[in-house]
């Protein structure tokens, strides 16, 4: 196999900042310190549960980043055993959570940092909606999906070498644009 200038025909990692996250390997939006925030934030605007709290974050980001469940009821946990949040009387199954006083307290002592927080979810959703990248990354994914598809069927040298050409061919256009 011949691999050109960018590689070859597997190596079409490009970082062009992140889509939605729904877990899986990837650099954090958030540490964990700035997530326990967040959370602790929409619990006291609204008594909630951890799926209903993945949800709102996505919609404030306008769906570039959802934490992972793995992520949100282990804070959970974390708060509650804090005595930052409680259990809170629910419907069904799902345990719905409420601030307490001294999770108040909390956000009132790091209220400058939470409204940093709050203004990165709007920034994420703004340059959604923008457009950062979002065409383009669609379109690698797509490529990927296609060369992969391919080269795993099975493919001869000669057709190796016609994608690789291709994929040269590509990236040079892109760099005079």
């Amino acid at each position: 196999m011949r691999g050109g200038r960018h590689g070859g025909p597997f190596a079409i990692e490009i970082d062009l900042g992140e889509g939605p996250r729904r877990g899986g390997g990837g650099r954090r939006r958030f540490d964990g310190d700035e997530l326990r925030l967040i959370l602790l934030k929409l619990i006291a605007e609204a008594a909630r549960h951890g799926y209903d709290l993945i949800r709102e974050i996505e919609a404030r980001t306008g769906g570039a980043y959802a934490p992972s469940p793995g992520v949100v009821y282990p804070t959970l946990t974390l708060l509650d055993e804090m005595g930052l949040i409680e259990q809170a009387a629910s419907e069904g199954t799902k345990k719905l959570f409420a601030a307490t006083p001294a999770g108040e307290a909390h956000l009132a002592e790091h209220a400058e940092k939470v409204e940093a927080l709050l203004a990165r979810l709007t920034d994420l959703s703004d340059a959604r909606a923008r457009g950062e990248g979002g065409p383009v990354r669609r379109a690698m994914h797509n490529l990927k999906a296609a060369v992969i598809g391919r080269v795993s069927q099975g493919a001869e040298t000669e057709t190796l070498h016609a994608i690789t050409d291709i994929l040269d061919d590509a990236a040079r256009r892109i760099e005079r644009l």
